[in-house]
């Protein structure tokens, strides 16, 4: 674990992160907008969202100044979430 003495914050970096977070959600605002097809917008927005959920992880949950061995735990929950997700594929009609 980080050493909880060690100062990681700023108030310019999360001024940053806030100014980061505020525009990736107004280009979520604007896609609806954006005459896309449905796929695409709801795949851009999940990529925008994914950003979003980064930001937050790391510097909010202050996961990035976490050891390396944060990543092994990420890594197999990210993994197991993608089996899941190709698993219920067939039956929510995606695959054919």
């Amino acid at each position: 674990m980080s050493n909880p003495n060690a100062s990681h914050s700023s108030v310019k970096m999360y001024l940053l992160v806030f100014l980061a977070l505020a525009i990736l959600t107004g280009t979520t605002a604007l896609l609806s907008y954006a005459g896309l097809p449905h796929k695409v917008a709801i795949g851009l927005a999940g990529l925008i969202a994914l950003a979003k959920c980064t930001l937050i992880a790391a510097f909010f949950m202050h996961l990035k100044w976490e050891s390396k061995a944060i990543y092994a735990i990420f890594f197999t929950a990210l993994f197991f979430v993608a089996v899941l997700i190709f698993a219920i594929l067939p039956d929510i009609g995606i695959a054919r």
